[in-house]
């Protein structure tokens, strides 16, 4: 009798979808995004970002990046491609969820420190002209909104607005992207 309650117990333990807790303080996250930073150059102006989260309470997580972006400037004929190299680390809050933890809505404050470059380095172009944009250091804040949805227990999906703002850099201040991502919290 005793067999047949645990093999009961199990097979109704097993319909039911058991499912692993989500969020978890001290839970940690990888995770890898890939972006696109201009909608003018759809595969050509990209980043790429891998992340590692450590969730607090209710949700809320720590966040610590390391990206590349990768764009190009047109000069005539010449693509001249401008690179940055990014790390950032900031804390993401929840914003709205379910009960069940399957949907949540977080925004994420950052702060960013990196290199840029400018046609890796060659201030010389083809036709004699120079590039006066110096390659250096450059700082800043960014900020993202994500659409977070677990596919499962451990897989997350993340669909993210994004901007940049960033001091020390002869281009453009304020930059926009938007990506798509996947986390695997462990």
């Amino acid at each position: 009798m005793k067999k047949y309650i645990i093999t009961m117990a199990l097979f109704v333990f097993a319909l039911s979808g058991v499912q692993a807790q989500r969020m978890v303080p001290k839970q940690k996250g990888l995770e890898i995004n890939v972006g696109v930073l201009s909608d003018d150059k759809l595969g050509n102006d990209y980043f790429l970002n891998l992340a590692l989260n450590v969730y607090g309470k209710n949700g809320n997580y720590w966040l610590f990046a390391a990206e590349y972006n990768h764009e190009y400037a047109t000069y005539g004929t010449l693509d001249i491609p401008l690179e940055t190299y990014l790390g950032e680390a900031g804390y993401s809050l929840q914003l709205l969820g379910d009960a069940r933890k399957i949907i949540n809505l977080n925004v994420t404050l950052t702060g960013v420190l990196g290199y840029e470059t400018f046609n890796r380095n060659e201030k010389l172009l083809y036709d004699g002209s120079m590039i006066k944009n110096e390659n250096g250091f450059v700082y800043g804040t960014g900020g993202r909104l994500s659409l977070e949805t677990y596919l499962s227990d451990h897989f997350v999906l993340i669909l993210q607005g994004r901007a940049k703002v960033l001091w020390g850099t002869s281009r453009d201040e304020f930059r926009p992207s938007a990506g798509l991502g996947l986390r695997f919290n462990f």
